[in-house]
């Protein structure tokens, strides 16, 4: 039996999803935003695929770029860059898959929200993917506390910045997005949710 682990690491469930519909191709320039330790970059690099990183964590950072070399790669220090999603200092267009997965949540506020989402938008090229999974208050509405703003309190312990239905759909319409599927949340029991948003830049 094949060692799934091995193969796939701890890839996101839903981003297998877009590698099962054909969305990610081996040769799509992809940038891994707020990589984090790089649970899903880990099997794109070990297939050969042309993968970018930031995250503000400059040991994370030198992480994915010793797993790149490990996978048989031999990176640019460029494609591997410690900074903000804020500041990015990649070009506009640069990539045909943007991933952003359990970030997004760690704005201070709307402005900051948007201003994340605006540079990823602004390095993806048209018609390429975009992807993220946040955590947001749908269907968890009675279950969360206001902090101010969008910053709320969750069951779970955290205090996270909370997108919903509306914001999503109306944050799509304004960027020229078109969604590939409808938002998909995932309830995890008396802890948060958490939203799948999936576009296609028209």
């Amino acid at each position: 039996m094949r060692d799934l682990q091995a193969e796939f690491g701890n890839i996101d469930i839903y981003l297998f999803d877009q590698l099962l519909k054909g969305r990610i191709k081996a040769t799509d320039k992809v940038f891994d935003a707020g990589c984090g330790s790089g649970r899903n970059a880990y099997y794109l690099l070990m297939q050969g695929v042309h993968v970018s990183v930031a995250d503000i964590s400059a040991e994370a950072v030198a992480d994915l770029r010793e797993l790149a070399l490990e996978c048989g790669g031999t990176p640019d220090d460029s494609r591997f860059r410690v900074e903000p999603l804020t500041k990015l200092t990649f070009d506009d267009n640069a990539f045909d898959v943007v991933i952003c997965n359990a970030v997004l949540h760690f704005a201070d506020d709307d402005a900051h929200f948007e201003s994340m989402v605006n540079e990823l938008w602004r390095v993806l090229r048209p018609g390429g993917l975009f992807f993220a999974r946040l955590a947001s208050s749908i269907g968890m509405e009675s279950r969360v506390q206001r902090i101010k703003g969008r910053r709320f309190s969750l069951p779970d312990g955290s205090d996270r910045y909370l997108v919903d239905e509306s914001q999503l759909m109306a944050l799509t319409s304004r960027l020229g997005g078109q969604l590939l599927d409808p938002l998909k949340t995932t309830i995890v029991q008396d802890q948060r949710a958490m939203t799948t948003w999936v576009m296609r830049r028209g």
